[in-house]
């Protein structure tokens, strides 16, 4: 497993865009390209969910937006991702995102119309494992054709934003 944690994101998603693919072709065949945007959909919230509880679980603590930031560089390795910092804080992490080459990586894959249910909507659903305090909004992404994606994540209101004692 933990070669596969070495590999960047980037390049891990290339992989699995490859195999769910195919897996989305099938599935149009079989049930129509309404299901296998659901069953391609489910699948990554689902494994989105999963890395974000694994992630959380080597800090022993509820993680914060500060820890947040601090596992960016995971997406954004080998330049994946170009990134405007707007706030960053326990309880507020703003930035822009003015290049995105998984965008560019789909579309050049074909891919570029569910490149949404690969990698996009996985931002929010990452953070339900993580720390469902963290709550993304975002009103725009490159890959739907915007000039740049703005994540806006906020701990919910009331929410433990401080680091707990061990």
């Amino acid at each position: 497993m933990s070669q596969i944690q070495d590999l960047p994101i980037l390049e891990r998603r290339r992989i699995e865009a490859m195999i769910l693919k195919h897996v989305f072709d099938v599935i149009t065949e079989r049930a129509g390209r309404a299901e296998a945007e659901a069953v391609i959909g489910e699948t990554c919230s689902r494994s989105a969910i999963e890395q974000g509880r694994q992630l959380a679980e080597g800090l022993g603590r509820d993680p914060d937006l500060t820890d947040f930031a601090a596992i960016m560089p995971n997406w954004t390795k080998e330049d994946a991702l170009q990134i405007e910092p707007l706030e960053m804080t326990a309880d507020r992490m703003d930035f822009n995102v003015t290049r995105c080459r998984y965008a560019e990586m789909y579309r050049q894959m074909g891919l570029g119309d569910i490149g949404h249910l690969l990698s996009c909507n996985r931002d929010g659903d990452f953070c339900i494992g993580y720390n469902p305090d963290i709550e993304l909004t975002r009103t725009q992404t490159i890959m739907k054709g915007a000039s740049h994606c703005d994540f806006r994540y906020r701990m919910k209101p009331g929410a433990q934003t401080s680091k707990k004692e061990s």
